[in-house]
């Protein structure tokens, strides 16, 4: 039965008959010229002292596999039959987990998992076949002379070193004996990296009990199944065993000769990317060139496609369900896939990625998940509460060309309880445990779709969120038209603003005006660029054109500086989004004991929703408190107006935290449901709340926004760190201002401040550069304004004491002034 070819397999196998539409007449002939050259010299017979002949070796029994390489397998022995012409040629070596205890690596590693991708290339020296590692990491054309200074400074490991044990008869090449390549522990290979063997206290390999699975070849790679078993003292599950098990995975493809065309990534535009250093650049440095990360696609009908028809990519992007997919999940997971055929279609593409059904036996014998020719949306059986979407791509050109998406089989329940809490005010069908599944299949559908983002190159935009007006989410039309957030790569799950009363809401995420415009910008074909650098001003066009509109602007959430680029945010004022998602918390909280535990007449789910609804609380907080000492990135080239970085105004900031000492850092009497702390915890809530307080409280008083904050003093913004802690700390202590009682949650919050404080002053000194914003605290404003405020708090604190009555409050001032004592004379202490 002829074996089944993944579409990926297909578009290599083109490219290896084929050149670059790029490559011009002269560079073919130069190219034929080396490659004779090249073939003619590596084709000398190597010296025959202590061969054998291949019928020696390759026997009558042998049972082979002809492909990339011919496999045979002779007793218990493995040879690879390597081609000369093979030699020196790119491979991508991918090594995964095929099998795996539980426990292995947190939960968060599965069978599908890739824990190595190297570029590796067969090289014959002497009687011997290398298998040395490739980079092109640094690299210059090979007819400029610094060429050879590249190869000489980033010299190359070898991984592993063959005895050729015969020549092949019919064409030049070697047999070579692999069987105890595949059974050491090389560490290249691993899927033991050094922390896990540390963690486990693994010892060694056992010899005795490891063993080759499996080796297939095939047209354009090869699989090799290991069965490992390493002694281990503390291994993830199974202690009595004294030892951890392990399947691997190793997949060698061949790359082609002539690299896919990358595309040069532009950072105001969201890619994954690849970067490479030109030494054989004109620029007076190693010129750093950064291409994005992308599948191959060309339309079969370039004429048609040029007139703007859609048409069908040679080699579409084709995805497996993982034979263990549930039935009934799988309409899902095919949607969420099949969903980016609309982005697809701007770009000009139809049937551009296609999700299937894995094939029977019967159809393909040789299909496995862990076969790098089938992308596939990896189900696996996990508590862990994730799915992920990683790609595996040509580190020449970016090209990707496999990639599994992995979904966590208990994810699912996340995303309900999200939807409990978040949308249960405003969401008759979210107030239930049970949810729809029709709700249920929507949530997974987009998940699958944002994560399929990933594996076509897209990283996270949580700038895209921002886009939209607080109260556009409100509003059913904007919201079944355009969604939550303009990307589907946005951390924007659900409309958590949307209010009771307001109708035909979306509440769940959906693909949005970015992700057409980020597929269009990425994968549209140019056919008219021949180089990388023509495509440049096209690219940039498309990018200036829409400069203005919030709906087209990436950014990726690092730095923690822009309120306008977070986690789990919609709208574009967190403020006013942040007070309506309490709004709809304080409405949740007291029906929590009615969905939950009074139909079920079980705590867990109560408990477990409890903790999650306390997290959500805090988030809401936190994106708030990024607005304090904030900075706005807009992504700019300098020919295009205004300035990348944009502190908040000094209103808003100041605004934020009145905000925070109302909303964070009061005493929150209404998540106390005595339904709920009662029934799932014997004394938990106090501390849970001090906890949560104290991060955010620590949060806004870390050095990297009070260096932020300091800016503000040159940036003639007119709120700086002594502003924002003078704001604070009259909020947290306002009782001793007032003479009002201080109850439980304050004493805690206040010591807390005290801690806090005493970390700035008396912390080591040394560089905090936390999210990038770099500080020295014992040379900056900080020690000094921590220092003058809490002299200021003493004496407020001596005043106030004998005006309580309350024996509590007034031994908690007592305690304060001691404290404050300590802090600023800690040599006394």
């Amino acid at each position: 039965m002829p074996k089944f070819y993944h579409a990926v397999s297909l578009a290599l196998l083109v490219a290896l008959t084929q050149t670059s539409c790029s490559t011009t007449k002269a560079a073919e002939q130069q190219t034929d010229t080396s490659a004779k050259a090249e073939s003619s010299e590596r084709a000398k017979p190597a010296s025959r002292s202590g061969l054998k002949s291949y019928s020696e070796v390759i026997t009558k029994d042998a049972i082979s596999d002809e492909g990339v390489f011919t496999i045979h397998k002779v007793g218990d022995k493995y040879y690879y039959e390597i081609p000369d012409s093979l030699l020196q040629r790119d491979f991508l070596w991918i090594s995964r987990f095929a099998n795996l205890p539980s426990g292995l690596g947190g939960g968060y590693i599965n069978a599908g998992s890739a824990v190595n991708e190297q570029m590796v290339e067969w090289q014959k020296f002497a009687d011997k076949i290398v298998l040395k590692t490739k980079s092109y990491n640094a690299y210059a054309a090979d007819s400029l002379p610094i060429s050879l200074s590249v190869k000489a400074n980033n010299y190359q490991p070898t991984l592993y070193a063959f005895d050729i044990v015969a020549l092949t008869p019919n064409s030049p090449g070697y047999v070579i004996d692999v069987t105890k390549f595949f059974l050491s522990d090389v560490k290249a290979f691993s899927g033991l990296d050094a922390d896990m063997r540390k963690e486990y206290k693994v010892s060694k390999l056992d010899d005795n009990r490891s063993f080759i699975q499996s080796a297939k070849s095939f047209p354009l790679n090869i699989e090799v199944k290991q069965d490992f078993t390493y002694d281990a003292t503390e291994p993830p599950s199974n202690s009595a065993t004294g030892s951890i098990s392990i399947m691997m995975n190793q997949s060698m493809v061949l790359l082609p000769k002539v690299p896919m065309q990358p595309r040069i990534n532009d950072y105001r535009v969201g890619y994954f990317n690849i970067n490479q250093y030109d030494y054989g650049s004109e620029a007076l440095k190693a010129d750093e060139k950064s291409y994005i990360r992308r599948w191959k696609l060309v339309p079969k009908d370039i004429e048609a496609y040029k007139r703007g028809e859609l048409v069908e990519p040679v080699n579409p992007i084709v995805y497996y369900l993982d034979p263990a997919t549930p039935q009934k999940l799988r309409p899902y997971i095919k949607a969420g896939v099949e969903q980016w055929q609309e982005a697809f279609e701007t770009a000009g593409f139809k049937n551009a990625i296609i999700a299937k059904d894995p094939p029977s036996p019967q159809e393909d014998p040789d299909f496995s998940p862990e076969d790098v020719r089938y992308s596939v949306i990896r189900y696996v059986a996990s508590t862990t509460r994730n799915a992920m979407g990683p790609s595996v791509s040509d580190p020449r050109s970016g090209e990707i060309i496999e990639s599994d998406i992995i979904w966590y089989h208990n994810h699912l329940r996340s995303y309900r309880n999200r939807y409990l809490l978040e949308t249960g005010a405003a969401n008759p069908s979210a107030r239930t445990l049970d949810t729809p599944m029709e709700d249920l299949g929507e949530m997974m559908k987009e998940v699958i779709t944002h994560e399929v983002g990933h594996a076509l190159g897209l990283p996270h935009n949580m700038k895209a969120s921002s886009a939209y007006p607080v109260d556009s989410l409100r509003s059913g039309a904007f919201t079944q038209k355009y969604g939550i957030a303009p990307t589907i790569m946005d951390y924007a799950r659900y409309n958590y603003v949307a209010q009771p009363g307001d109708k035909n809401i979306r509440f769940v995420r959906q693909l949005g005006p970015y992700d057409h415009y980020v597929i269009n910008w990425g994968y549209r074909y140019l056919p008219e660029a021949k180089t990388a650098e023509q495509e440049v001003p096209t690219l940039a066009k498309w990018i200036e054109e829409k400069a203005n509109d919030p709906m087209y602007r990436f950014g990726s959430g690092s730095g923690g500086f822009d309120p306008e680029s977070q986690t789990e945010g919609i709208g574009a004022d967190v403020v006013k989004a942040s007070t309506y998602g309490l709004k709809n918390l304080k409405q949740v909280a007291p029906k929590l004991y009615d969905w939950t535990a009074a139909q079920t007449n079980d705590y867990d789910d109560l408990q477990e929703l409890y903790g999650e609804l306390l997290g959500v609380w805090s988030r809401y907080i936190g994106h708030v408190v990024t607005n304090v000492g904030g900075v706005r990135e807009e992504r700019l080239k300098p020919n295009q107006e205004g300035y990348i970085y944009n502190p908040v105004s000094a209103k808003e900031q100041a605004a934020s935290l009145d905000w925070l000492l109302k909303n964070a850092f009061s005493s929150p009497e209404w998540l106390n449901q005595a339904k709920i702390s009662r029934n799932i915890h014997h004394a938990n809530y106090v501390e849970s709340i001090r906890n949560l307080q104290a991060r955010h409280l620590n949060n806004l008083l870390s050095p990297d926004r009070m260096a932020r904050l300091m800016e503000n003093e040159v940036n003639k913004v007119n709120y700086n760190a002594l502003d924002m802690v003078r704001q604070l700390q009259r909020g947290i202590w306002s009782e001793v201002y007032s003479g009002a009682t201080i109850d439980i949650y304050r004493r805690n919050l206040q010591k807390a401040y005290l801690d806090r404080m005493d970390y700035l002053l008396n912390e080591k000194p040394g560089k905090s550069s936390r999210y990038g914003t770099p500080v020295d605290i014992s040379q900056s404003d900080i020690r000094s304004i921590a220092r003058g405020e809490l002299v200021q708090l003493q004496r407020q604190l001596k005043s106030a004491r004998t005006r309580h009555a309350n024996d509590l409050t007034r031994y908690h001032i007592d305690d304060a002034i001691v404290r404050i004592d300590n802090i600023l004379n800690p040599q006394n202490s």
